[in-house]
C-alpha cells in the first residue's frame, strides 16, 4: 500500500483507550488517591488530574490539524472545572457547568436543523462515514432530497434528546455526589468519583440514543433510495 493511501486511511479519531485513559482513568486515580495532605493535597491533585485531559485535548487538536468545536468545548469544560474547584466555589457551579455544555449542544442541534448544514450531519453522518456526493446524486436523481431532509429533522430530535438526557444526568450526578466542602480532600475525592461514574451513568445511555439515531438514518437512506446502504458508506 502506498504512503498516500495509508495517509488517506489514517483515522482522525485517536482511539477509545487513550481517550478513556487521559480523560477518565488517570484523573480519577489522581483525585481519588493523591488528594490527601500526605501526597499532592486537594488543590494540586485537581491541577495534576486536569492536566491530562487538557493536554490530551490540545494534542488531539494539533494532530487533527483543524479546530474541532467539540474538542474546544472539552478543553473549556476542563478549565472551568479546574477554575471552579480551585476557587472553592459552591458545588452548584460544577453541577450547572456539567449540565450547561451538553444542553448547549442539544440546542445547537435543534437550531441548525433549519440550516443547510445541520449539526446532526457532523455528529453522526460526517464525511468520514457517508459518501455525500454519491448519496446526493442518487437523491437528486430520484427527487428525494425533501424527504431525506425530513428524516434528518426527525433524527435531530433523537440526537438533541441524547444531549438533553446527558445534561440532566450530569446535573443530578453532580448534585448527588458533590456534598463536601470545596477545597477539602473529601471534595476532591468526590470529584474523582463523579468523573468515574460519568461514563456508565451518562455516556452509555447517551451513546445508546446516538446509535439509535444512526441506525434510524441508515435504515431511512436504504428505504428512500432503494439502494444498499453500503453503497454510500466510505470504506
Amino acid at each position: 500500500m502506498s504512503d498516500t493511501s495509508q495517509s488517506t486511511a489514517k483515522p482522525q479519531n485517536q482511539g477509545f483507550l487513550p481517550n478513556l485513559a487521559f480523560n477518565i482513568v488517570i484523573p480519577v486515580v489522581l483525585m481519588s488517591y493523591a488528594s490527601s495532605e500526605d501526597y499532592l493535597g486537594p488543590a494540586w491533585s485537581i491541577v495534576a488530574a486536569l492536566t491530562f485531559p487538557l493536554g490530551y485535548g490540545l494534542w488531539d487538536l494539533k494532530q487533527s490539524g483543524k479546530v474541532n468545536g467539540f474538542s474546544v468545548l472539552g478543553i473549556v469544560s476542563v478549565l472551568l472545572t479546574g477554575g471552579i474547584s480551585l476557587l472553592k466555589l459552591p458545588a452548584e457551579y460544577i453541577a450547572i457547568k456539567e449540565a450547561a455544555i451538553p444542553a448547549l449542544i442539544g440546542i445547537a442541534v435543534l437550531v441548525t436543523q433549519a440550516t443547510e448544514k445541520p449539526l446532526v450531519k457532523m455528529l453522526i453522518l460526517n464525511d468520514q462515514i457517508i459518501n455525500w456526493p454519491k448519496l446526493n446524486e442518487v437523491l437528486d436523481q430520484q427527487n428525494k432530497q425533501p424527504l431525506f431532509k425530513e428524516k434528518i429533522r426527525h433524527c435531530s430530535y433523537i440526537v438533541a434528546g441524547s444531549f438533553f438526557l446527558s445534561s440532566t444526568l450530569n446535573y443530578i450526578l453532580a448534585k448527588v455526589i458533590l456534598v463536601s466542602e470545596p477545597g477539602t480532600t473529601a471534595y476532591t475525592e468526590e470529584l474523582g468519583r463523579m468523573t468515574a461514574l460519568s461514563y456508565p451513568v451518562i455516556v452509555i445511555p447517551s451513546m445508546v440514543l446516538l446509535i439509535a439515531a444512526l441506525w434510524y438514518l441508515f435504515s431511512q437512506i436504504g428505504k428512500i433510495t432503494g439502494e444498499d446502504i453500503e453503497m454510500f458508506i466510505n470504506q
